[in-house]
């Protein structure tokens, strides 16, 4: 799992991007409204209560908020979503998962061929993929003078499978069934859990020279701008070189 740590450097850094143009607050409010559909209690919904708190850390408004979750309990109208899970080969054979949220089911599926169709690679039949990845639970704590081998420990005793360590965060995995029990543990011990959520770990990792892991780095950066697409789940190892250069892009 040690290449996902690359990816969440990437993700963290393309969110404050998305940040800046409020396009985080689009995929935010879909996450708590799909959450809100199994009640729209915090207290009860821990997923929905992870959604609010990660919505909250983006400074998005109340309002936003109160009407996203008003969507997912049926106060409002918009909360009929669908959730679908495409799955294809980028260029140079590099699985994807790309994770959908849409009120148009048609309209998805169009917008993420034509991706393909000009940048390369091609959709595959469902299965094709989704076996190269294991779904596990993953949370990270930002790093802010805590002690490696104590934040180890206590990951550790309430369950996590893994704990990986790098500069600015530590980040966890858990059975997808353990997320929850995980994650409160953590917090309820003084840590304060900056992401909870279930994530698709590919199983082995595929490494390509710079040139094409930029190229595919673009086709997944390209199926991230659309409005339907809420992730994007890959089986790219991303080398120190490339990580550099999209850092310094």
């Amino acid at each position: 799992m040690s290449g996902h740590s690359k990816w969440s450097t990437i993700k963290r850094k393309k969110g404050a991007e998305d940040a800046k143009r409020g396009k985080i607050f689009t995929r935010l409010a879909r996450d708590i409204t799909v959450a809100a559909r199994n009640g729209g209690d915090p207290a009860a919904n821990p997923t929905l209560r992870m959604g609010i708190e990660k919505a909250r850390a983006a400074n998005m408004p109340k309002d936003n908020i109160e009407r996203a979750i008003k969507k997912g309990t049926g106060e409002l109208e918009g909360g009929d979503l669908e959730e679908i899970t495409y799955e294809a080969f980028g260029p140079h054979g590099i699985p994807l998962l790309i994770e959908c949220l849409t009120d148009n089911r048609n309209r998805a599926l169009a917008d993420v061929r034509k991706v393909f169709n000009r940048q390369g690679g091609n959709m595959a039949e469902a299965g094709a993929v989704s076996w190269m990845f294991d779904t596990k639970g993953y949370i990270s704590i930002e790093r802010t003078g805590q002690d490696p081998d104590e934040v180890f420990l206590l990951a550790v005793d309430a369950g996590a499978e893994d704990v990986e360590i790098s500069d600015d965060v530590f980040e966890i995995y858990t059975a997808a069934t353990d997320l929850h029990m995980v994650s409160t543990a953590l917090n309820e011990s003084g840590l304060e859990v900056s992401e909870a959520e279930l994530s698709q770990i590919p199983q082995n990792e595929i490494e390509l020279g710079q040139k094409e892991t930029l190229q595919v780095m673009g086709i997944i950066e390209t199926l991230e701008e659309l409005d339907d697409v809420q992730r994007v789940y890959s089986g790219l190892s991303i080398s120190d070189e490339a990580l550099a250069e999209l850092e310094a892009a």
